[in-house]
């Protein structure tokens, strides 16, 4: 499972905890945000201050 650390200092890990042996992954950012890529297209992030964009397969987005 690749995991590290980037040139920005934002962790990842793929394949995502959450979802092994799929192809999804997961950022966590050092600015506290953090992002999702699902292995069914869907993507989720969040930028660690309360709000949240989830985007679907199809490509519709809902924000929190």
């Amino acid at each position: 499972m690749p995991r590290g650390t980037n040139s920005q200092g934002n962790t990842y890990n793929s394949p995502a905890v959450s979802q092994p042996n799929t192809n999804s992954y997961h950022y966590s950012n050092t600015d506290g945000s953090y992002y999702y890529q699902n292995s069914n297209g869907s993507t989720y992030y969040n930028n660690g201050q309360g709000s949240a964009t989830y985007t679907a397969p199809n490509g519709t987005r809902y924000a929190k």
